[in-house]
């Protein structure tokens, strides 16, 4: 690290579980952050921040009015624009030594194998059932841990599906694909700003956790939070040994 990089990151280098060394593993990480609005705008700017190396940001959407009441990343100038490249923009603006690569696509098939399969950690921020399972079933390909949210209304989760160890669940084996599921989005249904935040800022914390290899993450367990009274639950999860997409690991 240079001597900017290391006034930068002075507050990360002082913590005696991350260091020198656990900031050098971020500046050396690859994420993949699927999503670029609630959740993906205050987790792609604590990754920025934070001196993630390489952030590619993925988002076939625009920028319109209605997101500016929660998605962090993006100014009243910015409507019009695509959120992966108005992303990038603030990203460069907040840390201009993260290398930012803006995908103004919604990911899929190959195209998003190949993003996960280059990715050491994948950050699900998107906000229906076929894209989350899409990337779940790309990250139990490549084994790449996957760090995923949501948030609707007044409530919020988040958890951390391993990949790379055989015993940790995926996403379908809690949310099983179902043809008959109907998604629930905030354009219909609604969304109290700040549960993005806080949810989006847990998914940096367990990537930034990941990366560095500090603490315990998230892996086996379901967080629940319910604004309204600020109450979090806490859901053991266990990986189902036939599950159609995971079951095969260890065999």
């Amino acid at each position: 690290m240079n001597d900017e990089q290391l006034l930068r990151y002075a507050r990360h280098i002082l913590l005696d579980e991350l260091g020198i060394e656990g900031q050098e593993k971020l500046l050396a990480a690859r994420v993949l952050i699927v999503g670029a609005g609630g959740l993906g705008s205050p987790a792609a700017l604590y990754l920025a921040t934070a001196g993630v190396g390489d952030i590619t940001l993925a988002d076939d959407d625009i920028v319109e009015l209605s997101n500016l009441q929660r998605q962090i990343l993006h100014t009243t100038a910015s409507v019009g624009r695509p959120k992966a490249e108005s992303g990038r923009d603030m990203l460069a603006a907040f840390n201009p030594q993260t290398r930012v690569h803006a995908r103004v696509e919604r990911l899929k098939d190959e195209a998003l194998s190949e993003a996960v399969s280059q990715a050491d950690l994948v950050l699900d921020c998107t906000d229906n059932f076929t894209t989350r399972h899409a990337i779940n079933r790309a990250c139990v390909q490549h084994r790449k841990p996957l760090v995923s949210g949501a948030a609707i209304r007044f409530d919020g989760q988040v958890s951390v599906y391993d990949l790379r160890d055989d015993n940790a669940p995926c996403y379908h084996c809690l949310f099983p694909e179902a043809d008959d599921v109907e998604d629930a989005n905030c354009a219909t249904m609604g969304v109290f700003a700040p549960v993005v935040g806080i949810i989006g800022s847990m998914q940096a914390a367990e990537a930034l956790k990941l990366l560095s290899g500090i603490g315990e993450s998230l892996s086996g367990r379901l967080l629940w939070l319910d604004v309204r009274t600020m109450q979090w639950r806490s859901v053991n999860v266990q990986r189902d040994p036939e599950c159609a997409v995971c079951g095969h690991r260890g065999h």
